[in-house]
């Protein structure tokens, strides 16, 4: 009953976010999984300091600071099983999108003086660049935001509502 809820849920548009699951391809879940049993190393399910520390080691860092590994341990909510360690990494990513959608934007503005973003020049970016958009969303974007007649897109006003979820009152 749950992936048929799961699959209705994506076919309308609502991302689940509440299940961090939904958030990443089965391939990428696994290799997070991966990751997690190499660093649980006693086993146990749970990545505590001793597992840090162990593994750190392994990898050529031995003189790991207590302090530096309860900061690590700290990150999380709780005990660290693979939800919470799959969370983490969710949170983490997010951080990562946002900050590459601004720098985007930056640019986008940083080269807006030199040449004249077009309709299709616009679109060819946000479609082949970092996070990039779907059809539906190219065609919900310029469903909100149509270039001019002369093909001019106001790109202030999409970067705006990009970062802040909202078109700007007049």
């Amino acid at each position: 009953m749950a992936p048929k809820k799961a699959k209705r849920r994506q076919a309308a548009g609502d991302s689940g976010s509440s299940n961090v699951f939904s958030m990443f391809e089965q391939s990428q879940i696994q290799e997070y999984k991966e990751a997690f049993t190499i660093i649980d190393q006693n086993r146990d399910g749970i990545i505590s300091k001793d597992d840090l520390r162990d593994v750190l080691a392994s990898m050529g860092q031995m003189n790991t600071k207590p302090e530096e590994l309860d900061a690590m341990i700290k990150e999380a909510s709780g005990p660290i099983n693979f939800t919470v360690f799959l969370t983490m990494f969710g949170e983490k990513l997010k951080v990562i999108v946002m900050f590459t959608m601004h720098v985007q934007i930056g640019s986008i503005q940083m080269l807006t003086p030199i040449i004249c973003f077009s309709h299709s020049s616009l679109e060819e970016l946000l479609t082949t660049q970092c996070d990039r958009f779907t059809k539906d969303e190219i065609k919900n974007m310029w469903s909100a935001f149509p270039p001019d007649v002369a093909g001019n897109v106001d790109y202030k006003n999409i970067c705006y509502v990009i970062t802040h979820g909202e078109e700007k009152e007049e």
